[in-house]
């Protein structure tokens, strides 16, 4: 199965033997997927290379990796803790404005970077179709690794290795794209009531929809833009001969949403509106816009990290699956990560207590504290490097790996974040095995599955092997 992906990649790039040859022996892209995600898998009825589906939300700083089981529902495999984010709550508009995206995007073997100088990486795909009708710029926005943003998504290097494992596998089983989606917050009713005069509502409702599409559906729904705007599963009406052809700027063309999706959204979008009214008339704190702060960072991590706090993440009611006193899920580089700024309070205050203000919650820092073929296909159409540092995410072109050659990492311009050059850090170990922090309880499980959907397909799953290398961390 590597053979034949190999192959495609050489095809599809341009490359020669030679330098296929060498991005195979890449070993932080070809990290095998961990033991304790396999069993996970297994448990859940699902196959290693079927396809996955990935959500983001800033307020929660949390990212879920779903999968698709064989009755070909996607199901939750494993939520990660984000470490980092930047900007605000709201979309990207312009180049340089640290905002980190919000939509929908679909992300393919070309977008993923295993020559990052963030330790592995992929890019969102921002601007889509929907971004560039509204006159919106920016470039490399990526979730990466190295736990540092100024508008990208940080995870720890160990958390990108699992992630971009699981990417990979989905690609050799045949998907190609995974769909990626960003939101603000969790789209419940209570999280619009709190940002009800939110700037952003608008173009909130609108991917409220999509989300509300793979709620009731629990599959990956298709998206499309016209109008500037986006649409969600339409399809060409009964008496239509050819499907609709969508473009962003332009007039919708005739399209239908089949009537098992459409009632099923119409009903949780009924039930949420009644909610929210409720919400509203019950006096349902507003949250105030930001004053200042810039991103957020999951709790997990500001408990470890030196005057950290958790910035405009974490800022709702619900409670993380995640807590302070759990081991970090990664190394945290402390000589360079950038907590959130802005007013701090108290590390014990309840998360109700951030309803109606702007504060941030201190997180209270414990003392003592070689290439995959995706390679050649990032560079063909990864795009260039942009102001958004550390959305700017250098590519170097690939060399034949050695055993212990030291590969420095480049430096930022100076619109980026100014980092240490660094030799290239050895293999780190699997998240799920190994913690980089100071000991301390096991976590908490994931949350349960959410209840099967009404529209199910399966696509074809193939069998595969694995690899069997990690990283073990060094600073």
């Amino acid at each position: 199965m590597t053979s034949v992906a190999l192959s495609a990649g050489a095809l599809l790039a341009g490359c020669n033997s030679d330098e296929i040859g060498s991005l195979a022996t890449n070993a932080k892209a070809n990290q095998p997927v961990p033991p304790k995600l396999l069993a996970a898998m297994v448990e859940k009825n699902m196959d290693l290379q079927s396809p996955i589906l990935v959500r983001l939300f800033k307020q929660e700083a949390e990212l879920e990796v779903w999968k698709q089981d064989r009755t070909g529902r996607f199901a939750l495999l494993k939520t990660y803790p984000i470490c980092r984010w930047s900007g605000d709550l709201g979309p990207k508009v312009r180049e340089g404005d640290r905002q980190a995206p919000e939509g929908f995007y679909a992300i393919t073997p070309g977008q993923m970077n295993p020559t990052s100088a963030y330790y592995l990486s992929f890019n969102t795909g921002y601007p889509n179709a929907y971004d560039r009708s509204l006159g919106r710029t920016g470039s490399e926005l990526m979730v990466h690794g190295d736990c540092s943003s100024r508008g990208c998504y940080a995870m720890t290097d160990e958390q990108i290795a699992e992630i971009y494992s699981l990417g990979r596998e989905s690609f050799f089983g045949g998907q190609k794209s995974f769909q990626f989606q960003a939101y603000p917050f969790h789209m419940t009713a209570l999280n619009m009531a709190r940002h009800r005069n939110s700037p952003h509502m608008a173009f909130w409702k609108m991917i409220k929809e999509g989300n509300d599409h793979f709620e009731v559906t629990r599959q990956e729904p298709k998206v499309d833009f016209c109008e500037k705007k986006y649409v969600f599963d339409g399809v060409k009406p009964p008496d239509a001969k050819r499907d609709p052809v969508f473009e962003a700027s332009s007039k919708c063309p005739a399209y239908v949403i089949p009537d098992e999706v459409a009632q099923a959204v119409r009903e949780k979008q009924q039930a949420d509106d009644a909610e929210f009214a409720k919400l509203v008339s019950k006096g349902t704190p507003v949250a105030q816009l930001n004053t200042g702060i810039d991103g957020g960072m999951h709790r997990v991590f500001a408990a470890r990290v030196p005057n950290g706090n958790t910035g405009l993440s974490e800022a709702g009611p619900t409670p993380s699956v995640f807590n302070p006193p759990e081991r970090a899920p990664g190394t945290i580089p402390l000589d360079h990560v950038n907590p959130p700024r802005g007013s701090v309070t108290s590390p014990d205050e309840p998360l109700t207590a951030s309803l109606s203000s702007s504060s941030t919650r201190v997180a209270s820092a414990p003392s003592g504290e070689s290439e995959g073929f995706f390679s050649s296909l990032a560079r063909k159409f990864g795009g260039t490097a942009s102001a958004d540092a550390t959305a700017a995410d250098p590519t170097p072109p690939p060399i034949p790996a050695k055993p212990k050659v030291a590969d420095v990492k480049p430096s930022k311009s100076a619109k980026t974040e100014t980092k240490q050059a660094s030799a290239k850090p050895p293999l780190k170990p699997a998240v799920t095995e190994t913690a980089a922090a100071a000991p301390a309880p096991a976590a908490t499980p994931a949350p349960a599955q959410p209840a099967p959907s009404l529209v199910a397909g399966a696509q074809p799953i193939v069998s595969t092997s694995s690899f069997d290398s990690r990283f073990s961390a060094t600073k």
